[in-house]
């Protein structure tokens, strides 16, 4: 299986809190999920994860915020990124 790396980056803010994106596109779904992307978007500070998106194999797409994961309803990269976004607002 190949795979092209889409987005690999990494940003420490000013408060200390680590953002990293990191996207690939592959030629088949990651068992559990429907499209062709393996990502996985994460916001923490000191150890701690404050949110993170991601689709590992068998799990498919779901979110973590905080201490609570639940299913995330993929509909594309854009949104994906926005939904991230969104999340991590009040960390930055």
């Amino acid at each position: 299986m190949s795979a092209i790396n889409v987005i690999n980056v990494k940003r420490v803010h000013t408060n200390g809190t680590v953002v990293q994106m990191v996207i690939w596109q592959l030629d088949e779904p990651v068992s559990g999920s429907s499209h062709h992307f393996k990502y996985r978007l994460y916001c923490g500070r000191d150890g701690e994860c404050f949110v993170r998106y991601d689709n590992e194999r068998g799990k498919g797409d779901h979110r973590h915020v905080g201490d609570v994961e639940s299913t995330y309803g993929f509909q594309g990269l854009e949104r994906l990124l926005m939904d991230f976004r969104e999340d991590i607002g009040r960390y930055l």
